[in-house]
């Protein structure tokens, strides 16, 4: 099986955190909510390991927001 990559894997973080906040440029909130949502379906799929999937959500919900005070599902 294979596991959930966390340790630094970009050649170019910074080139691809430019490419990232460039592709929001110009949006308003929702538009750039609809990007990111298209981004993570088009790397989910590129993944494709449903496994891995769900560790990676677990880790991005880490921390987030607690079951006490949060303003939506926990």
């Amino acid at each position: 099986m294979e596991r959930l990559t966390t340790e630094p894997n970009l050649a170019a973080p910074d080139d691809f955190y430019e490419r990232l906040i460039a592709a929001h440029r110009g949006l308003d909130e929702a538009q750039s909510a609809m990007v990111n949502a298209k981004l993570v379906l088009l790397l989910a799929n590129h993944v494709g390991d449903a496994d891995v999937l769900a560790e990676a959500i677990a880790a991005a919900r880490e921390d987030v927001a607690s079951s006490e005070g949060a303003d939506g599902p926990a």
